[in-house]
């Protein structure tokens, strides 16, 4: 042991504990309301506002992270997740085969001349 009179648990520069006093008889609670909230696999969150504040309609779920909503009998569906496209998916969305071809014509056609071609 370091020290037989250290006292511990307190900081250096901290006042005396008033026993007679508790936190909550110097401040005042703010008034609030509790909303539950209802995600596609029936999971149920509780979630605590001001009286006064705007309460959100959707609010995403602890437990799996799917939209939540107010209504248990009709939570908002999952959201439908695009796959993974890669860069050449995208070109071909854009570009029709033959303006692909004359795009391949026209760059070779550069490449062959800085050769000498």
């Amino acid at each position: 042991m370091a020290a037989s009179n250290a006292i511990r648990g307190t900081r250096v520069g901290s006042s005396a504990v008033r026993w007679a006093e508790s936190p909550s008889d110097r401040t005042e609670t703010v008034a609030r309301k509790t909303v539950d909230y209802w995600c596609a696999n029936g999971h149920r969150s509780e979630q605590t506002f001001a009286a006064d504040a705007e309460v959100p309609s959707i609010w995403d779920c602890p437990r799996c992270g799917l939209p939540a909503g107010l209504d248990a009998d009709n939570p908002p569906p999952r959201p439908r997740i695009e796959p993974y496209k890669t860069h050449l998916a995208y070109v071909k969305e854009r570009r029709t085969p033959e303006e692909a071809e004359a795009i391949l014509a026209e760059a070779l056609q550069r490449v062959r001349a800085r050769r000498g071609e």
